[in-house]
């Protein structure tokens, strides 16, 4: 009997410390807590598919990515390795699969060059300034490259437009809430230019504004001269919302103008874009992001109509779900597509101003 005792009050000793040392162990630390060092090596990386049902049953898209019908599709996957010392930061970046190839267009046949994402060597002398040269994903634009980063699956107009990359040199400046980039780079998405467009370059440039968690703001901008010798220059707005822990509102606008030697560079050729993307998440495991975007194509540069028009326009409404479970997320999506001119095509060779879709996609990340 005095044996069962003293087991009972061992084990129930044992479960007060057990519990003590996990309320001090979720206990907000002091404010004098040094930050954990970061780690010497980070390899992260992901794994996309999905099924895409085109109601026009034809196997294309006017945006990235999601060019197919009633098949299963694969997406992309990546692997990341950084390396970080006190004033040094290297990041490889590598993605295999059709998202990579349509993304890097740019350095089609050229082997293994097709599958690096990014790129970059960072040098930092102190805690506001940092250069870094090599390749990286641009700046421009509310929508990222890789699937795990955004909630919508299909992507914009905006985004499928570009620019996707930058290869060049760049320096960062942080000063309290506001931060600003500048660089110069390769002709956008280029990272190997022929002569006799070698030394045409891009200037880059960004300024970023946060005065909270809760809001963020970039101004960006990319123009000079790309492969063509057209001079081109694009102004873009990013902003970030967050009223609440259930609702948080994205925002993007940009404009692109440019003009070619074939006139003298005296015509002016502009498309536009806007886009708000609501996201509504009543559980960590569950969210809603609608998208709805305008693009203007007023010139003819980007979108080609069917019915031989020009000066076509889009509205696009883009409704996506994620749900969540560790690293994995689960995308049902349904999109439609309303242009101004004939932009989309049926099975039967027909075309038609508008266009619809629904899929599933599977994204994990690590």
């Amino acid at each position: 009997m005095l044996r069962n005792i003293s087991f009972a009050l061992i084990v129930t000793a044992c479960s007060l410390s057990a519990s003590a040392q996990l309320k001090d162990s979720t206990a907000k630390a002091p404010d004098t807590a040094k930050p954990a060092a970061p780690p010497v090596l980070a390899i992260t990386g992901s794994a996309d598919f999905y099924y895409r049902y085109d109601f026009n049953k034809a196997n294309t898209s006017l945006t990235s990515f999601t060019g197919s019908h009633d098949q299963i599709k694969l997406g992309m996957a990546t692997v990341k390795l950084e390396h970080k010392t006190a004033k040094m930061d290297m990041v490889a970046d590598l993605g295999f699969g059709p998202r990579a190839q349509e993304f890097d267009y740019a350095d089609a046949g050229q082997g293994i060059l097709q599958n690096i994402k990014q790129l970059y060597i960072s040098y930092s002398p102190n805690a506001w300034l940092k250069f870094t040269g090599g390749t990286w994903a641009t700046h421009i634009g509310y929508e990222v490259m890789d699937a795990f980063g955004n909630r919508n699956y299909s992507m914009s107009y905006m985004f499928t437009n570009g620019p996707f990359s930058h290869t060049g040199l760049r320096a960062d400046l942080t000063f309290g809430k506001s931060g600003f980039m500048i660089g110069v780079s390769n002709p956008t998405d280029y990272r190997n230019i022929t002569p006799p467009q070698q030394n045409n370059k891009n200037m880059i440039a960004q300024y970023s504004y946060q005065p909270s968690d809760n809001f963020h703001l970039f101004l960006n901008y990319v123009g000079g001269k790309d492969v063509t010798d057209a001079k081109i220059h694009q102004y873009d707005l990013v902003s970030t919302i967050k009223t609440s822990a259930l609702f948080s509102l994205g925002v993007n606008g940009t404009v692109n103008k440019s003009s070619y030697p074939a006139d003298a560079y005296a015509t002016g050729h502009t498309w536009w874009g806007g886009a708000l993307y609501f996201n509504l998440d009543p559980a960590p495991w569950c969210g809603l992001t609608l998208r709805e975007e305008y693009f203007s194509d007023k010139d003819g540069i980007k979108l080609h109509p069917l019915d031989g028009a020009a000066g076509a326009k889009v509205f696009a409404s883009t409704l996506s779900a994620n749900f969540k479970v560790d690293g994995f997320t689960f995308i049902p999506e349904f999109r439609f597509d309303s242009g101004s001119q004939e932009l989309f095509r049926k099975a039967d060779g027909t075309t038609t101003k508008s266009g619809g879709s629904f899929l599933l996609a599977a994204v994990y990340s690590f």
